[in-house]
């Protein structure tokens, strides 16, 4: 895969104010997963091409979004599906949750986590 669409240059700063501003689900799922607490390393806030992820782990090539209740809007709806066929094109695989899943239950998306890192 080509590295020159990862992480940008001309993006950076875009990818810093949203580390900064962070949802509460993003911090609380940030803090399980970093350090390879997974067993895998993950990038928050990370470059693809003209898209920023919430996180991404390059080691197995998967994209994680936490959605918020705009995600689920038809005009964002359809804006999520191009992105993550364009991400499915780079041969990468998205695993998505909702901040509902990550303030409600963060043990089951963890273990839901681990699933799929070692299954993929």
């Amino acid at each position: 895969m080509n590295n020159e669409i990862f992480n940008q240059k001309s993006r950076k700063e875009s990818r810093k104010q949203l580390r900064g501003r962070a949802t509460k689900a993003e911090t609380i799922f940030w803090l399980k997963i970093k350090n390879k607490q997974t067993g895998y390393k993950f990038r928050r806030q990370h470059g693809i091409s003209k898209y920023i992820v919430d996180f991404y782990c390059p080691e197995k090539k998967i994209v994680v979004e936490i959605d918020g209740g705009i995600h689920f809007c038809s005009q964002n709806i359809k804006s999520d599906r191009a992105r993550e066929d364009y991400f499915k094109k780079l041969g990468l695989k998205i695993k998505r949750y909702t901040n509902l899943d990550i303030l409600r239950n963060i043990e089951n998306v963890l273990a839901d986590l681990s699933y799929f890192l070692k299954n993929n």
